[in-house]
């Protein structure tokens, strides 16, 4: 055996580790913006979202997971809507307070159709309002989100239109 093997492999070892690193790199440069929105599509809070991103890619990294991903928008939305469901204030399941209706026809005036078409986004329940922010905001087809939600195709498109249909009946009445 010869001297020079030993060092040779250490080389390769090392080339090998920052090719790795580099391509890493590249998957964060590229897909960060992505995983960012899909965080914020479920958190509506930015720095918790920038949280979601850092802890994807930091379990990403760690586990080696995202060598072998086969479909990256999906595998990676996957895993920021999980982290971020996770980040999610348990919520009481049973009915909101409702604001008085002088209040909101009040608000109704003030603001403009934008913010009155997120806040009701907002008020949706979370079955529906993800599939529809996923569909919307990150322009997700309902094979994706329905592989992210882990739930039927069929689904995903019905609660889409259910979320439509309730959002333009409350703007109708608004």
């Amino acid at each position: 055996m010869d001297a020079t093997q030993p060092i040779a492999f250490a080389e390769l070892t090392i080339v090998a580790q920052r090719e790795e690193q580099d391509r890493f790199a590249e998957l964060v440069t590229r897909q960060s913006r992505f995983v960012f929105r899909v965080a914020y599509a479920v958190l509506r809070n930015p720095a918790d979202a920038e949280d979601v991103v850092q802890e994807t890619f930091f379990k990403l990294h760690r586990t080696g997971a995202w060598a072998t991903m086969e479909d990256e928008c999906a595998f990676l939305a996957r895993a920021a809507w999980r982290l971020a469901v996770d980040r999610l204030p348990k919520r009481a399941h049973g009915p909101m307070i409702e604001r008085s209706v002088a209040s909101h026809e009040q608000d109704v005036l003030h603001e403009d159709f934008a913010a009155r078409v997120h806040r009701l986004i907002d008020a949706l329940p979370e079955e529906l309002r993800q599939p529809l922010a996923l569909s919307a905001v990150e322009e997700l087809n309902s094979r994706q989100i329905a592989a992210m939600l882990e739930i039927p195709e069929g689904t995903v498109r019905t609660r889409i239109m259910r979320a439509r249909q309730i959002l333009k009946e409350k703007l109708r009445h608004a």
